[in-house]
């Protein structure tokens, strides 16, 4: 997540050529995206025109159609997403740990003019436990049709966000749960006293345009998951809306197909991905394209009469130069494309390998694009088991940020970690250690600022070669996998040969603020 800004010195956006080239094209119209290959140009034809796409298409309506295949429970492809579900600690009213899911395909039509989402979901999952039930988070807002259990209709229940499913499992079976379900999606109120985000998930606009955003919890507003942040599960996301709005989520775009004034977007995401780190938003978009110099597709995604707002080939250049730095800091970039979706936030995401992000200038800054990308090792590519260890995505996303500012600006980046320092004693008294907030306090400045100074101590302790091999090596020890505070420390202390508990457990557990 975007980091508190008052402490942003120095922040500007490069007005440097792209360093590839870019071609923009309108979304609104039909567009032939072959995957893996940016730079296409525009495709002729009318608002009934089916478009090239990838995969055949199904029958086009207001109304979820099917696009694909799903996985079979067996697949090897799956494994990846084998997680061990924990209850989290810091709110443990949202998941459940009966179930681990594996992977999410989301059939969802989204009607603007009655604000009215219908969805069929199927979700393949691994039983976590012997239970007599499935559990998953739901809103009550939304009103299930039917469910059905490796293809037999099944009982359930709602009690408030839970949604029962009455289902004996066996630990380690596999199963097919179906679900159909419409309503009037509602964001849900944040847990944080920050300024620029108070409710999570869905998010309708005036003009009945979505978005969201959705840490710590919030996917629920949505769709049917088990939302905390240890259990992860691939994607297959389609969306129908009406044309010339278009549908946008993670991962890559398989296919575009616009039939009877409807336009249908076809996503998939094959890496496993926590419920806080999906994205989906529906609008008209203008979208540029362009490839990294590593050869990472990248994309942006601006709403249409927003481009005064967003440079999208400056903003493409900016992204391509500072993901160049960013794997030179921490090795090649671990998805399978890079877009930016820009949506009508005050704040920022690292929606996983489709960035979203508000409008301000702080927003769009390269400074901020830097530290959303970085969390693509640092809290995608490895995240925390709970939301206690928030500080493990944020505090080395800050520091990279810092890094990079340090590198643009003219001052240094011990210079830069003194400025940050200033602030860090009464964030701490304000919302608690890093490593132990007050759960009404989520997102604030604790979880950036002191986990930044500690690895700023810790580099000094170990050297900048051993420090930054170790800060390329953690995301990839545990790759799409996830950490709790102990196995961090420990992998860190084992690595660098010495013990860093007491620098970590200063840091991030202290009532004060250790002296510098």
């Amino acid at each position: 997540m975007t980091g508190v800004s008052r402490l942003l010195a120095g922040a500007r956006c490069s007005t440097s050529e792209p360093v590839v080239e870019v071609r923009a094209k309108r979304a609104t119209r039909p567009v032939g995206l072959a995957l893996l290959l940016a730079l296409t140009g525009c495709s002729a034809g009318g608002p009934d025109t089916e478009v090239e796409v990838l995969a055949e298409p199904g029958q086009v309506g207001l109304a979820p159609v099917s696009l694909g295949e799903l996985p079979a429970l067996d697949d090897p492809a799956l494994d990846a997403s084998v997680s061990r579900p924990r209850r989290d600690p810091v709110y443990p009213g949202v998941g459940h740990p009966v179930l681990d899911a594996l992977h999410y395909d989301l059939d969802l039509a989204w009607d603007p003019d009655e604000r009215l989402l219908t969805a069929e979901q199927t979700l393949l999952l691994r039983a976590a436990r012997d239970s007599d039930r499935l559990v998953l988070d739901l809103s009550p807002a939304l009103e299930v049709g039917t469910v059905r259990l490796d293809g037999e209709e099944v009982p359930f229940d709602r009690r408030g966000q839970d949604l029962r499913v009455e289902a004996a499992v066996a630990k380690d079976d596999r199963h097919v749960l179906q679900i159909s379900y419409s309503g009037s999606p509602e964001p849900v109120a944040a847990p944080t006293t920050r300024g620029d985000f108070s409710t999570n998930g869905w998010t309708v606009t005036e003009d009945g345009d979505t978005w969201t955003m959705q840490e710590p919890t919030g996917a629920y507003s949505w769709y049917a998951v088990d939302d905390q942040p240890s259990d992860k599960a691939t994607y297959d996301i389609t969306v129908s809306v009406p044309s010339p709005r278009v549908g946008v989520a993670n991962g890559q775009l398989l296919s575009r197909t616009e039939s009877d004034g409807v336009t249908t977007t076809r996503w998939s995401m094959a890496q496993p991905a926590a419920s806080y780190l999906v994205t989906v938003a529906t609008g008209e978009y203008d979208v540029s394209e362009a490839v990294s110099s590593s050869g990472v597709p990248l994309s942006y995604w601006v709403p249409v009469g927003d481009e005064g707002r967003v440079d999208a080939a400056a903003g493409l250049a900016e992204a391509d130069r500072g993901l160049a730095w960013l794997e030179e800091k921490l090795g090649p970039y671990p998805f399978d494309a890079l877009g930016f979706l820009f949506v009508d936030s005050e704040s920022g995401m690292e929606t996983q390998s489709m960035i979203t992000l508000g409008m301000t200038e702080y927003t769009t800054s390269t400074p901020v694009l830097v530290h959303e990308m970085a969390h693509h090792w640092w809290g995608d590519l490895i995240g925390p088991t709970t939301w206690r260890d928030l500080w493990m995505n944020e505090g080395m996303a800050m520091y990279l940020q810092g890094a990079w500012m340090a590198s643009e600006e003219p001052y240094t980046l011990p210079q830069l970690m003194d400025y940050w320092a200033q602030d860090e004693p009464q964030m701490r008294a304000d919302a608690g250690p890093a490593a132990d907030y007050d759960p009404a306090t989520f997102g604030e400045g604790n979880a950036y600022y002191s986990g930044a100074l500690m690895w700023h101590e810790i580099r000094g302790l170990l050297g900048d070669e051993l420090f930054w091999r170790l800060v390329r090596e953690w995301p990839r020890s545990l790759p799409y996998g996830t950490s709790d505070y102990d196995g961090i420390v420990g992998w860190w202390s084992r690595e660098a040969g010495r013990d860093l508990a007491p620098v970590f457990d200063a840091w991030l557990r202290g009532e004060v603020s250790p002296a510098r």
